[in-house]
């Protein structure tokens, strides 16, 4: 259960072979194993020491890998960042988790630099991916060591400092351990074992593998042995180009990549025929973008379900079980799920509440935030803060976030619910659902909706649609009709913006 010896393991178990192919390069797990602990000497002998922070933010790249590794051969705690935040965002991460060392790329230096600027201990910033800059850290690494730095790592030990996304207050530091991750990783390769791969077995790493859904897919295929087609970013024209030149077999996405994919003008000039089999996580996936998605690409998409505290996987969908629309599958194997009331009792099958966890997946705390720790942690359970049900089989619906769900009058309204049915128009593309402050009601619905471009459709009569569909209070009293929603850097609806949005509309609407 130590981080630090997976690429060893991977050798091992499958002998030499191209793990990574990046921009048209070749890296084989032997290298990538020997310059992580090059890269772990080098940063030994630049004062790191076991339990220090140190922060990655780079774009997916050999070097993102070969980092995560070296940190943990190193002894010390990786913080993975990712490389879109802003510089007052990155401060912000600086300040709480003090890293001693900050790893990234040239093309983000400056911006690195300027968010250590003033600090009263300031990071030292290198760069991975240019041998001719004095900050690179290239040339130390070719003249360093390339077998395993001789520490002594526990399961217990921190491995990695993830820092939540902030979208209700200020990001919080996830302290998770070489345990959590390993187990976690297990598991879930575990399950990718029954994926319906007909051919050698060709992930496409699109995630920002600094997320920590990339960050333990990654893990999973060392565990695997899979050859994985690294992509920098998202873009569906390359996307779909790998899929079609390296026969990629299986991925993992975010629920806007597959809608984006959908709808890209020209996906069927590509033969996308090896693609057996996609997973989604990190956000609700509507059941009518599976469908169109599985449609269109003649692929099974299985749903899953986790988060940063849970490092992350808490469920997945398991292909050789039947599956069932809405559901994000079953609890790994060794993860334990349950479903409780407000008093904390727990709840019948099909019976609303929130999502409590528990395993070897389930983090240390909160970094420095004693409070958050003990209201999140709770007799060996984690507290997720989701709503959801547990069906007579085991399997687990995500309803919404706790903190999402609107009471209007006294009852609960469930936005998803009302994202799901409005999606299921023909005419809308996206939909956000949030509530907002009422004097008379405590809160009413207010929705944003996206149409397809050329859609003759008014807000009214969506609202209309609604209310044939479900309860008039359940419908949204506000409907606005707009070119985009706000999305965090994962493309997650960004629903503390929207309020903003909505209660400007609201107030704008009521004068």
């Amino acid at each position: 259960m130590d981080l630090r010896t997976v690429w060893a393991k991977n050798i091992e178990q499958f002998g030499s072979y191209p793990a990574l192919i990046f921009e048209g390069n070749e890296y084989t797990n032997v290298e990538c194993d020997a310059r992580s602990s090059q890269l772990a000497h080098v940063l030994i002998g630049l004062g790191v020491k076991p339990g220090d922070r140190v922060v990655v933010t780079m774009p997916n790249s050999p070097e993102v890998i070969i980092a995560f590794s070296a940190v943990a051969k190193a002894g010390a705690v990786v913080v993975p960042v990712l490389p879109l935040l802003q510089a007052q965002e990155l401060r912000y991460i600086f300040q709480d988790c003090e890293p001693n060392i900050v790893l990234t790329a040239e093309m983000l230096w400056a911006k690195v630099n300027e968010a250590a600027q003033g600090l009263p201990s300031p990071p030292a910033i290198f760069t991975l991916d240019s041998s001719g800059s004095p900050r690179s850290l290239r040339t130390a690494m070719e003249q360093a060591p390339s077998h395993l730095p001789p520490l002594a790592v526990a399961d217990g030990d921190a491995a990695a400092l993830l820092y939540t996304s902030g979208t209700t207050g200020r990001p919080k530091g996830v302290v998770l351990t070489h345990r959590n991750l390993y187990t976690n990783a297990e598991a879930a390769a575990e399950m990718a074992k029954r994926l319906p791969v007909e051919y050698e077995r060709t992930g496409l790493g699109v995630l920002p593998i600094s997320h920590a859904f990339g960050f333990t897919m990654m893990n999973v295929a060392l565990l695997l042995g899979d050859k994985i087609v690294l992509l920098p970013y998202f873009e569906p024209k390359k996307v779909l180009e790998a899929i079609e030149r390296h026969r990629v077999t299986h991925t993992a996405m975010v629920p806007a990549m597959f809608h984006t994919l959908c709808h890209y003008a020209d996906a069927d000039r590509y033969d996308t025929s090896s693609l057996a089999a996609c997973v989604s996580g990190s956000a609700s996936l509507p059941p009518s973008l599976a469908w169109q998605f599985q449609r269109k690409f003649n692929c099974l998409i299985l749903e899953g379900y986790g988060l940063s505290e849970a490092a992350p996987i808490v469920t997945a969908t398991d292909p050789t079980k039947p599956i069932k629309p809405g559901s994000v599958g079953l609890p790994l194997p060794g993860v334990q799920v349950a479903v409780i009331d407000e008093n904390g009792n727990r709840l019948p099958p099909n019976e609303v509440g929130e999502l409590i966890v528990s395993g070897p997946n389930v983090f240390q705390g909160y970094y420095k935030k004693d409070e958050e720790t003990r209201q999140a942690l709770r007799d060996g359970w984690l507290y997720t803060g989701d709503m959801a049900r547990i069906d007579e089989d085991g399997y687990v619906f995500i309803v919404d976030r706790k903190k999402d769900v609107i009471i209007r009058g006294g009852f609960n309204i469930y936005p998803r619910d009302l994202e799901e049915l409005l999606l299921s128009h023909p005419a809308v593309v996206d939909a956000g659902v949030v509530g907002v402050p009422s004097p008379k009601m405590g809160e009413e619905v207010a929705a944003y909706v996206v149409v397809r471009r050329g859609a003759d459709v008014t807000e009214e009569e969506l609202i209309r649609f609604c209310q044939e569909k479900v309860a008039k209070y359940k419908s949204p009293r506000f409907v606005k009709i707009v070119g985009y929603l706000p999305k965090n850097l994962l493309g997650k609806t960004d629903k503390k913006k929207l309020r903003e949005w909505a209660g400007e509309f609201v107030a704008s609407a009521e004068r």
